[in-house]
């Protein structure tokens, strides 16, 4: 697949994939978080907020792999 059509499909991807998941740690921040401590809230929102990275860095690093063959 060329690095263009790569970059382009990652794009598109990332663009609906964040948020979405922003949503998504809304709604459970939102849902199970309100009677929680104020620890275990502080842990969870940074948890939330930093979790998105993992999938959004492989699909990155998958848009910027050198074009095959």
């Amino acid at each position: 697949m060329p690095k263009r059509l790569r970059t382009f499909i990652g794009a598109v991807t990332l663009a609906v994939f964040i948020p979405l998941y922003a949503m998504t740690a809304m709604v459970i921040a939102s849902a199970k978080l309100p009677g929680a401590s104020i620890l275990i809230q502080t842990v969870s929102y940074a948890a939330l907020g930093l979790l998105w990275v993992l999938p959004a860095g492989l699909i990155v690093t998958w848009m910027s792999r050198p074009d095959g063959g």
